[in-house]
């Protein structure tokens, strides 16, 4: 029988639970590799061939060489693990949040000294709040040129 999931319904978030964990065991063994400098250098080195080493989905592979975080996050990667992969492009965490967002690390900034996103429209998936998934990417970086 499977687990009633409440909260499934909060929109712009993925909630990392056992189901999440067990998908993404393997990238983020991969992800806590990095913290080794020899590792980092073998990454940066072949990524395709390192990533390979790993017991990983090809999907969550090709997430990995995208740098696309919510990609990894979907594909059962865990922020604080992924942090990892970011440190090792000699990106800040909140260089990462913002690029998870669509907004430039200022408007990243900017956004969280002002308390972050309103809590209104954002509770669940029926109120048609700015997380929506439909309004995402948000900031000048989501933006097609």
């Amino acid at each position: 029988m499977a687990l009633d999931k409440p909260y499934k319904d909060v929109p712009g978030t993925l909630i990392f639970d056992a189901e999440q964990s067990r998908k993404g065991y393997g990238l983020n063994q991969f992800c806590m590799s990095l913290m080794k400098a020899e590792n980092r250098e073998r990454f940066k080195a072949d990524e395709r061939a390192y990533l390979d080493e790993w017991p990983m989905s090809e999907e969550q592979k090709q997430a990995v060489l995208a740098r696309d975080l919510n990609w990894c996050m979907r594909t059962g990667g865990n922020i604080y693990f992924l942090a990892k992969i970011g440190a090792t492009d000699g990106k800040s965490f909140q260089q990462m949040a913002g690029s998870m967002t669509g907004m430039t690390e200022e408007e990243y900034r900017h956004m969280m000294i002002a308390g972050g996103r309103s809590i209104e429209g954002n509770r669940f998936v029926g109120e048609n709040g700015s997380a929506q998934a439909h309004k995402q990417p948000q900031g000048a970086a989501g933006q097609k040129p």
